[in-house]
């Protein structure tokens, strides 16, 4: 059986959904027919979508619909159940959202995060904007099928639903997944059945993804598909592919934008950050080798607390950056020679971290010449390119050597906006189904 069933309110948002699956190697069926589903349909897919149509039914009838459609799709085997509903909100989302309940059990809840960033749909503090525009404002709200002529998400679904209504903003999310998994719960156990999110980001659905699960709840995913997929990866692997799990970002470069960037990623995500004193990699072979083993043994250590574990120079700093000269001097080298003993000493940082811990299936990089040092020391023969993630930052996998396979991307250390960073670490979670 499927281990994701996705209820749709339309035929078209039922394929985006099944796109967005599609594009993380999910086989996605989306089914017209519900009277020849066989078993071997249901064997053969991880996802299963079914346009109910019901976007323009009254509301008895979107009830009855997408109970009937729910009642024939649920099974034990299903991990996840989803809602897609419009990503501008129109249509029956209350009525269509209790019938799901209804027909799943009272242990279940909707958790609704109905953002669609890539289109510039967000939630903010309750209200839905697109491209920064008031739903309500929008040509939405003349639509002649199916207005909506309100902003506020909670609203529209107190309005369509027989269910208690509670809403998480921004500032809940800001506190991490753990409190807003003890918030969730808190909710469910004073019979609320329907929790409204505020979503702004990926990185706030990931979050989000991350509560749901810590909570335990049996949950609806309520939204135009991008939530969806996100729960999807962290619940369900492909029967095509089977992941590691961690990711490893090294940064060895001291360019203010690498600062600005490393401090948005420590923002946005949950990591466990070292930062590395690479003056110790020049003193002396005995300091190298003490400084090496330290960080090594501080990402092992809480590295099953977190899947994002970031190897960083203490160089961003500008307090911190390295007057190369007494260096030189002392060993009598260039300064070529010196950088490069500190960007092979980061590499060896990387090999002893993913030759200790196995679950460490893909690395950041930022810098060609980290990026030299690191494939040298995993013996790989070069890069698959597979991608480019942004301009001048590349996806790929190891070609060969030990740790063939393994998922890498590599930027230079001055490229991109505050952002980039974090947008490459999101792309490998979603490689990586985490």
């Amino acid at each position: 059986m499927s281990e994701c069933v996705v209820i749709a309110d339309d035929l078209t948002g039922g394929n985006a959904t099944g796109v967005l699956l599609k594009k993380m190697k999910y086989v996605a069926h989306t089914v017209l027919n519900m009277d020849a589903i066989d078993q071997n349909t249901l064997d053969s897919c991880d996802c299963l979508i079914y346009p109910a149509n019901s976007r323009g039914f009254s509301r008895e009838e979107a009830y009855s619909a997408v109970y009937d459609a729910c009642s024939r799709l649920m099974s034990r085997d299903v991990l996840l159940y989803s809602h897609r509903i419009d990503s501008t909100l129109r249509g029956n989302l209350g009525s269509e959202t209790d019938a799901m309940l209804d027909c799943l059990g009272e242990d279940y809840i909707a958790v609704s995060a109905p953002c669609f960033p890539a289109t510039g749909r967000i939630i903010c503090g309750g209200y839905m904007l697109v491209n920064g525009i008031p739903l309500h404002k929008t040509s939405i709200a003349i639509d002649p099928k199916c207005p909506v002529k309100v902003s506020d998400v909670a609203e529209i679904y107190r309005s369509q639903s027989k269910y208690p209504v509670g809403t998480l903003d921004i500032s809940d999310l800001m506190e991490g997944s753990g409190s807003v998994a003890r918030k969730m719960k808190d909710m469910a156990a004073r019979g609320i059945r329907i929790i409204s999110f505020d979503c702004i980001t990926q990185e706030d659905l990931d979050l989000i993804g991350d509560a749901v699960i810590e909570s335990g709840l049996k949950i609806v995913a309520v939204d135009p598909g991008v939530f969806t997929a996100t729960m999807a990866r962290k619940l369900i692997k492909p029967k095509e592919d089977r992941a590691d799990k961690r990711i490893l970002a090294v940064v060895g470069s001291v360019h203010p934008n690498a600062k600005a960037q490393m401090e948005q990623l420590w923002l946005s995500q949950d990591t466990n950050s070292v930062l590395v004193e690479t003056a110790k990699f020049l003193e002396s072979p005995e300091a190298r080798e003490k400084e090496i083993g330290r960080v090594v043994e501080a990402v092992l250590k809480d590295a099953d607390r977190h899947q994002i574990s970031t190897v960083c120079g203490d160089g961003i700093y500008p307090e911190n950056r390295i007057d190369f000269g007494p260096y030189m001097d002392k060993h009598g080298c260039t300064l070529e020679d010196a950088t490069d003993v500190i960007n092979q000493a980061m590499a060896e940082i990387a090999y002893r971290v993913f030759t200790a811990d196995r679950t460490f299936g893909a690395m950041y990089t930022s810098g060609g010449d980290i990026t030299i040092s690191v494939c040298r020391r995993f013996g790989t023969s070069g890069l698959r390119l597979r991608d480019e993630v942004l301009p001048l930052a590349a996806y790929g996998k190891f070609l060969g050597g030990e740790f063939d396979g393994v998922h890498i991307i590599t930027k230079g250390g001055s490229q991109g906006g505050v952002d980039a960073i974090n947008q490459c670490i999101t792309y490998l979670k979603e490689k990586l189904y985490i």
